[in-house]
């Protein structure tokens, strides 16, 4: 029998391995899987607009980066610096987020590392419902800001944050509601 590795049953299935290291390829095929879904629902709205010039407008480019709720912070900074060999930045607290953040350079992009910082952390809240962590969101980078806000409010998805916020990069950030984008919280973020 053929197991199919599909976004829903992707980590079930990674826990009765079908080949060797297949556990790691779904922890790193699953970042790409989500982007795509997220990308595909922006593209949806701007086609649905019928104007060529409203991608333009909003100005959506290069996948920023994954984030990872993760429980244990140093043991999977560990893991990717010294079992994959990536290059980890520091832990680096945010507190006006309820934060601590480590990016993990990837060349391409960078996995973000989320933790909680203090009992009203949003990330405790996820980490509760799922206590071995997770994917948190993916942040994709727009020229304008305030005109992703505006595009994507007029065309119906809920911005959960429709003022702009400084993010882990010192760069304004706004988040898109997962239940507008089929599941995944997206973060834009601006160039």
């Amino acid at each position: 029998m053929k197991t199919v590795v599909t976004p829903c049953s992707f980590w079930s299935k990674c826990s009765r391995p079908l080949a060797p290291n297949i556990s790691l390829y779904c922890f790193l095929a699953l970042p790409s899987i989500m982007f795509r879904r997220a990308t595909t629902i922006l593209s949806r709205v701007v086609r649905q607009a019928g104007e060529p010039s409203s991608a333009l407008a909003m100005g959506l480019g290069r996948l920023n980066h994954v984030a990872i709720a993760v429980p244990d912070m140093q043991a999977t900074m560990k893991m990717y610096r010294e079992v994959l060999g990536a290059k980890v930045s520091e832990p680096f607290d945010q507190k006006d987020h309820g934060v601590t953040t480590v990016f993990i350079d990837l060349g391409n992009t960078k996995i973000e590392l989320l933790h909680p910082l203090g009992e009203k952390s949003p990330i405790q809240n996820f980490l509760t419902k799922n206590p071995s962590g997770g994917i948190h969101h993916v942040c994709i980078e727009v020229d304008d800001i305030h005109a992703a806000v505006k595009r994507v409010s007029e065309q119906g998805l809920k911005v959960i944050n429709p003022v702009p916020k400084i993010g882990a990069h010192g760069k304004p950030v706004v988040f898109i509601h997962p239940k507008s984008m089929n599941g995944v919280l997206v973060e834009f973020e601006q160039k």
